[in-house]
């Protein structure tokens, strides 16, 4: 069970990264991380690691597509690992 948490606090620090790496490039008119990308990744559980760093970053909050997503793929994050969680407490 451990090693799932490990690897979810990985990946959304991951997926943080990549909101400040997307920041960096526009502020530099590099090419950019696809808002589809972005998103993607909040909703294969890295909602927390999105939204927290949209908000540090400043990054897509003026966006509604990510002001109204990101919050839900935390939440269907949160729900699937308790989900989760539910189904498996029998097996421990």
């Amino acid at each position: 069970m451990y090693p799932a948490y490990y690897a979810l606090t990985v990946w959304n620090l991951a997926v943080f990264a990549m909101y400040g790496i997307d920041k960096w490039k526009s502020t530099r008119s590099q090419r950019r991380i696809k808002e589809r990308t972005l998103l993607l990744s909040a909703f294969c559980m890295g909602g927390l690691g999105a939204l927290l760093g949209m908000h540090f970053f400043r990054h897509k909050t003026k966006h509604v597509s990510f002001q109204t997503l990101l919050p839900l793929a935390l939440l269907a994050n949160v729900a699937l690992v308790l989900a989760i969680f539910y189904l498996t407490a029998g097996a421990l």
